[in-house]
């Protein structure tokens, strides 16, 4: 079984989130935090987790990038018990059996990105189209001989799906200093 933690190549996430997620936590997408809030109106560091945040389950904060990591069932089975009790004293679920469904349905999902090799990095963007939420999953891979080093100074990038153009980092990062 695999699963997916939080990675930090660099220190960048500490900058572009309100909560950075903590390096080596278990991660999920993270979307349904999002499903009060009208995307289009949001703006600066929130914005900046929308479009590009795997969430972390534990510390509730937000990663750009995750790993694909090897994990047992009992692994599967605490992140399933952490994320419902998140699900219940952070975001109001009505009560833990609901919250656990919920957390099943969440992991399952982030299972389902995992059909990469082990140590293989994840990112996540995310636009509003047509209404709806639209997400694309992009794994990024190592030059052949590198090791992990500065964040996006090394990667060679593998897509699925063609992610919106204007997307740049380096805006973004900017974008919430001036926020």
């Amino acid at each position: 079984m695999k699963l997916l933690r939080t990675i930090a190549l660099d220190a960048s996430d500490t900058f572009v989130f309100d909560v950075p997620a903590e390096p080596g936590e278990w991660a999920v997408s993270g979307t349904f935090r999002f499903c009060e809030q009208d995307p289009a109106k949001l703006t600066g560091k929130p914005r900046a987790a929308f479009r590009s945040g795997f969430l972390g389950v534990k510390s509730w904060g937000w990663s750009t990038l995750v790993q694909i990591v090897p994990a047992t069932e009992d692994d599967c089975q605490a992140l399933i018990e952490l994320l419902a009790r998140q699900l219940l004293d952070r975001f109001g679920a009505p009560d833990l059996p609901t919250a656990r469904t919920a957390a099943e349905e969440e992991i399952a999902f982030a299972q389902s990105l995992c059909t990469h090799p082990i140590s293989s990095l994840i990112a996540v963007h995310r636009l509003v189209s047509d209404g709806e939420v639209r997400e694309s999953f992009r794994r990024l891979q190592l030059r052949e001989g590198q090791g992990h080093g500065k964040a996006f100074s090394f990667m060679e990038v593998e897509d699925d799906v063609e992610p919106d153009s204007d997307l740049r980092l380096a805006d973004m990062s900017q974008e919430s200093q001036h926020r």
